[in-house]
């Protein structure tokens, strides 16, 4: 085999995860050539793989639960996402409040679980979820976030929560757009939201107002509360990374309360997974699912590029501490 194919085929493994480098937790971004011919950018964090998250039960939950029809579930133990079994939503409905019970009770005594502890019955999402569909606004997102000289990483995390492969419309606390931003605080980075227009709706803004978001308020925040309790950080770790994640979703205050109740001695990813144990505030169920959610999703999206990608390669490597280019912010748009 000639040099220069051989030097292609290794960093085709290198970047499709079949084949890892000594240096294990390569992150950073990279350029793909995908089924409809388009060239796209996505960012990658192998730390997920050395780390071990793609095997925790929460994580295997979730992508369970995204590729699973709405018309089935998974019944689950609530402190951990343990899979007990599947089901279909319509032989649980039809199921008495009683033999619920019953099948809950007979569960924790089969799993050794204490009589508190919560047994769920989780819907399938794949109605919801579609990496696929979602890939090309990933790109789009991680463009702005890099104009605006935030790590694109959030973008494509944030995108593939939130943003499915179709319009996103208002959620149920009023959220709206493929960042979900809520009313007052798109007002507050700056996007027009009133009874005649609402920028939310808006993708490049929406983006642009999320990017500002984490610069402004999530970042120095989080930075504070790790500062707080003593405990070193850097940008580009990964559990820093789903710790920005977590107050995107929550707020800071929410995540400071919890934080305040782990009292953790070190930063680790090990205080994400304390993090998905805690409970503290309006730190609930939700706020806990947040950053696995974001692990289930970006494991998907690796998968795909790994099953339909092509001329994948890395770009700017090098760049250790970001992991990703930063260019100047453009004029106009301020801080």
């Amino acid at each position: 085999m000639k040099k220069t194919a051989l030097s292609i085929l290794i960093l085709f493994l290198l970047t499709s995860g079949t084949l890892l480098p000594a240096q294990d937790n390569i992150q950073g971004k990279i350029e793909v050539r995908c089924t409809d011919d388009f060239c796209r950018f996505y960012m990658q964090d192998k730390r997920i793989y050395s780390y071990g998250l793609d095997t925790t039960s929460q994580v295997r939950f979730w992508r369970a639960i995204i590729k699973m029809s709405p018309d089935s579930g998974i019944m689950n133990v609530a402190s951990n996402r343990m899979m007990l079994f599947k089901m279909t939503v319509r032989e649980y409905s039809r199921m008495t409040e009683l033999k619920k019970d019953s099948m809950r009770a007979a569960l924790r005594a089969t799993y050794l679980l204490p009589d508190s502890e919560p047994i769920l019955f989780s819907c399938g999402k794949n109605d919801f979820y579609n990496v696929a569909g979602v890939m090309g606004r990933i790109d789009q997102g991680i463009r702005i976030f890099e104009t605006e000289n935030v790590d694109p990483f959030y973008a494509q995390a944030i995108l593939l929560i939130e943003s499915p492969g179709k319009t996103v419309g208002r959620s149920n606390v009023g959220a709206l757009g493929s960042f979900q931003l809520m009313k007052a605080v798109a007002k507050n980075m700056g996007l027009q939201v009133n009874k005649n227009v609402d920028e939310r709706r808006d993708f490049d803004k929406s983006a642009w107002a999320a990017a500002k978001l984490i610069r402004t308020i999530c970042i120095p925040y989080a930075n504070k509360i790790l500062e707080e309790h003593g405990l070193a950080y850097d940008p580009s770790d990964l559990w820093y990374r789903l710790l920005i994640l977590h107050v995107y979703h929550a707020g800071a205050g929410n995540v400071a309360k919890a934080i305040n109740v782990m009292d953790p001695c070190e930063g680790n990813i090990d205080l994400i997974k304390q993090l998905w144990q805690t409970r503290a505030g309006a730190f609930g169920m939700a706020s806990q699912n947040y950053s696995q959610v974001a692990l289930a999703n970006l494991i998907e999206l690796d998968e795909f590029i790994r099953l339909n990608g092509k001329d994948i390669h890395f770009v700017d490597p090098t760049n250790k501490a970001t992991g990703f280019i930063s260019t100047p912010l453009p004029t106009g748009l301020g801080n």
